[in-house]
């Protein structure tokens, strides 16, 4: 966990999260962000974009294909090791 900072809660209940964690984090002024409790703490979470998901499914995506490539590459390589192999 990082460093704890204390914050006073405003009589609306508007807290100041930290410049340093809204920059390490992307949070700017407007931007939306989840807020739950969970665990008896009050968490908040910078959401997901849409752009963000595709671009890991796209990222996912091309990691099975090389994935898939590399496989075929070693079969090929296996299927010429083995036909050199005796008949049993």
């Amino acid at each position: 966990m990082g460093r704890r900072e204390e914050r006073t809660v405003g009589e609306r209940g508007q807290v100041t999260l930290p410049k340093e964690l809204r920059e390490k984090l992307g949070i700017r002024g407007g931007d939306e962000v989840l807020v739950h409790e969970e665990d008896g703490k009050i968490t908040i979470e910078k959401p997901v974009s849409r752009e963000e998901v595709a671009e890991g499914y796209r990222r996912r995506a091309a990691e099975s294909e090389a994935l898939a490539e590399e496989m075929a590459e070693a079969s090929r390589e296996a299927n010429e090791y083995l036909d050199d192999a005796p008949e049993w």
